[in-house]
């Protein structure tokens, strides 16, 4: 089932996300519906706050960044910890599904570590480079209730501000559902 996307301006989006565990209510269909979601979108990711709930779940799909798919990966990650980013920081345009229309420069670590657990709740600690270390860099900041606008210059923001007030209010045309601010 494809959810609607909360927009720029939802409480939720700002909200520090809490860990799960494996009973919570019907996650392997909440994990199918938001890679639907995701895929129906055109997205790379989609973290939980996206969808309204405040829980450290992401999945992302990083196989179309990559000129060869195989070095790009489909994947589900609950209850996510940073564990180091590291090597040069590197410039990359983003957008987000939540914040249509603007898309930004973005300084981020070339390489993280991450620790993780799958959706049998093992834990993993995996290192991740390139674009999918971006993207997931990206859905990271939304468990932690931050955009990627708030990366960029206190300049830039105030440039897009217009923008943003347009999408709290919904006045914005997207190929996808959106969910706006009341």
């Amino acid at each position: 089932m494809i959810l609607p996307i909360r927009a720029y301006g939802d409480p939720v989006l700002r909200k520090k996300c809490k860990d799960i565990d494996s009973k919570y209510p019907e996650l392997s269909s909440l994990i199918e519906n938001m890679l639907e979601t995701m895929d129906s979108s055109n997205g790379v990711g989609l973290a939980a706050p996206q969808i309204g709930l405040p829980i450290r779940l992401f999945v992302i799909d990083s196989t179309h960044m990559y000129d060869n798919e195989k070095d790009g990966i489909r994947k589900v990650f609950i209850n996510p910890q940073m564990i180091e980013e590291y090597d040069d920081e590197w410039t990359f345009e983003e957008g987000c599904l939540s914040i249509p229309h603007i898309r930004e420069n973005v300084e981020r670590n070339a390489t993280i570590t991450l620790q993780y657990q799958d959706e049998d709740f093992n834990t993993h600690e995996e290192e991740f480079d390139g674009m999918t270390a971006r993207v997931i860099q990206h859905e990271y900041d939304h468990i932690e209730g931050v955009l990627f606008i708030d990366h960029i210059s206190a300049l830039k923001r105030r440039l897009i501000k217009g923008k943003l007030n347009d999408i709290k209010k919904g006045n914005i045309s997207v190929d996808y559902r959106m969910k706006f601010p009341r």
